[in-house]
């Protein structure tokens, strides 16, 4: 089960509005981070919006968080424009061929005429800053954005935005990094009078207890002053972080080669599957009836899973922060990767022990799928008096009807 904790988005969203309301920016929720619409409105007052991927989220903010949308898409089809000019507040494009495409249907349409509708363009401003090359836009033949040499000489007509999106899970001294070279390439276009907003994207940490907020501000109010614009942050993860957990059941131990291994009711390519493409890897705490308090588990990563016997050993765990046993996480499906990690136990796990893996709620649910017909976690909330309610249990009829 996928709980999330309504205390913990509050306490989230708080942080974010204080820093929205310092800076003097406008702060909207990035769907393909977290989308789990009946907990909009424990959101909705401390956030100015939506920022949506598509047609089909842009849809999901409209009729359930009903404030600002912002749409950006690497690509949109005839059915897809006509469809968000009739309600996206900033419809951003990814490349020129894409805007001259429909840039006449778009500025035709009366919510252009009259101001409702903007308009801006991704910009790669090729500066990286992340240490995951999956996560990083600014690569040579990136795809998404456009780089200032193909904006030289070009009819911009139209365009009233910028908007750019580098970071991933990331402080702010790479943002700072990130608008010096959004200054030097592409200053001069947001210093003219036709540009009136700048989309500095997610993937600000802003609610990690270590993220320099002030930092934040500062560059937010400098760039405010320095280009005249309106400035816009869409954060996902900061929304969602440290706010919900994934249950799950030992089905299995058994031994293998040497390993201990466990077989959950989860799967780690079907139910979490950024463990494989971050890579990530979550805390897990086994819940233990007979403990006065449930007790995280060590983590154990596949290289000290080998090491740990060698106090001495580079990058070995100390001896005092091993517990006595240690298993091979994995999931229910016939991938052989289905892999979540290696984990030491303060007691040998059983059949029907429950783990609870922790901060589950961003990246986690909107990547779901049904792959081997794996039954799916439901979703649920908690309270803020503890109490649980199921939103949804996906049963046979789900993973049938998908295909059909």
């Amino acid at each position: 089960m996928f709980v999330v904790s309504i205390a913990a988005l509050k306490r989230n969203s708080a942080i974010l509005r204080q820093v929205k309301e310092a800076a003097g920016c406008h702060l909207v929720l990035a769907l393909k981070g977290f989308s789990c619409w009946k907990a909009f409105p424990y959101l909705r007052d401390d956030l100015d919006g939506c920022c949506a991927s598509g047609l089909w989220e842009a849809r999901l903010a409209r009729e359930h968080f009903r404030k600002h949308v912002i749409t950006y898409s690497p690509a949109y089809d005839e059915t897809d424009i006509a469809a968000l000019c009739e309600f996206t507040h900033h419809l951003d494009f990814n490349s020129l061929s894409q805007w001259f495409r429909f840039r006449e249907q778009v500025m035709a349409h009366p919510r252009f005429l009259n101001g409702d509708l903007q308009c801006g363009l991704r910009i790669n401003p090729e500066c990286s800053t992340g240490q995951t090359p999956i996560y990083d836009p600014c690569v040579a033949g990136s795809r998404l954005g456009i780089t200032a040499d193909l904006l030289a000489g070009a009819d911009l007509t139209g365009l009233s935005g910028l908007h750019f999106h580098t970071l991933c899970e990331q402080n702010s001294d790479d943002l700072e990094k990130t608008l010096e070279a959004v200054d030097e390439k592409f200053g001069r276009l947001l210093r003219s009078p036709q540009f009136t907003y700048l989309n500095m994207g997610g993937g600000h940490w802003i609610t990690k207890p270590f993220y320099d907020r002030e930092r934040l501000i500062r560059l937010v109010r400098e760039a405010r002053a320095k280009f005249g614009v309106e400035v816009w942050l869409e954060p996902g993860e900061a929304v969602a972080i440290h706010s919900g957990v994934l249950r799950a059941t030992v089905m299995d131990v058994f031994e293998s080669s040497g390993h201990k291994l466990a077989i959950l009711s989860i799967s780690a390519t079907a139910h979490m599957p950024d463990v494989m493409e971050m890579p990530y890897r979550p805390d897990v705490f086994l819940v233990d009836p007979a403990a006065s308090d449930d007790k995280p588990a060590v983590m154990l990563s596949q290289e000290n899973y080998h090491l740990a016997a060698d106090p001495s050993a580079p990058g070995a765990i100390p001896k005092s922060l091993e517990a006595s046993h240690t298993y091979r996480l994995g999931g229910p499906t016939c991938l052989a990767g289905d892999v979540i990690g290696d984990y030491s136990f303060p007691r040998a796990l059983r059949v029907g022990d429950t783990l609870v893996f922790d901060d589950m709620a961003h990246y986690t649910m909107v990547k779901t799928t049904t792959f081997n017909g794996v039954k799916h976690p439901s979703i649920a909330l908690q309270h803020e008096d503890g109490s649980i309610e199921v939103l949804r249990e996906f049963r046979y009829e789900d993973f049938e009807s998908r295909l059909s």
